[in-house]
């Protein structure tokens, strides 16, 4: 099932949702600390994310890719959000110097081609982090949660695709161990299981996280093809 941007709002509107993106977000912030005159793009949807940084960043743009429609920011701030095919990004050459992913991956119509976009779009230096279900988790098969829709990833199966798309592994990191379930007494305790859950099961997460760059050295050929060079000289 592919993810509606409106059902993605709403969900992220209750108590259940707000304790999601603050666990997840917690997390980003000690892997990205400080945004301080960057230009980051969001890919996905990606409000709940972008709005800690919107302050700190140069740029914040939240983009969703046209099968999930139209996303805002919340009301009363900055309206910087775009539609637009996944495998065309409408930026013109390197402008980014971080990019989000977050409920973009799962969902793509062809992973593949939206990595490349991301990859023509950031510049030399910038960073990616992918955040995407996990297979093992229990997110991955609730769909009354963003995270039940598309393909959930293992980790290794987010490394292999970043390195398919010219992108090398900087770093991996999980989040989300509360359980997927709305009741108060068990988002009360959420702080209580993401420290249990990172310390005994962390292949369990909820969602992985893995932070990558540009691997410029992939597209040089290894093996250049030799230079012939033909010598012309008089037969004995």
């Amino acid at each position: 099932m592919v993810l509606d941007v409106h059902a993605a709002a709403d969900f992220y509107s209750t108590a259940q949702g707000i304790v999601a993106a603050r666990l997840i977000r917690e997390r980003l912030t000690t892997l990205w600390p400080d945004m301080s005159g960057l230009a980051v793009l969001g890919l996905g949807y990606t409000p709940p994310y972008l709005r800690g940084w919107r302050e700190s960043a140069r740029l914040a743009v939240a983009l969703t890719p046209a099968q999930l429609g139209a996303a805002r920011w919340p009301a009363g701030a900055p309206n910087l959000t775009c539609m637009a095919e996944e495998d065309a990004l409408p930026f013109a050459g390197p402008v980014f110097d971080r990019v989000l992913l977050i409920h973009g991956l799962e969902t793509a119509e062809n992973a593949r081609r939206m990595l490349r976009e991301i990859w023509r779009v950031m510049k030399d230096d910038a960073r990616l982090m992918v955040i995407a279900p996990n297979r093992r988790g229990m997110w991955a098969y609730f769909e009354s949660t963003p995270f039940g829709h598309g393909t959930p990833y293992s980790p290794g199966q987010v490394g292999r695709m970043l390195a398919s798309s010219l992108f090398r592994v900087e770093r991996r990191e999980t989040a989300l161990f509360l359980p997927p379930t709305s009741v108060r007494l068990v988002l009360r305790g959420n702080r209580l299981w993401e420290k249990v859950g990172h310390w005994s099961m962390p292949q369990f997460a909820g969602v992985t996280m893995t932070e990558a760059v540009k691997d410029a050295y992939s597209v040089i050929p290894t093996n250049p093809t030799p230079v012939r060079r033909f010598v012309l000289a008089e037969a004995p």
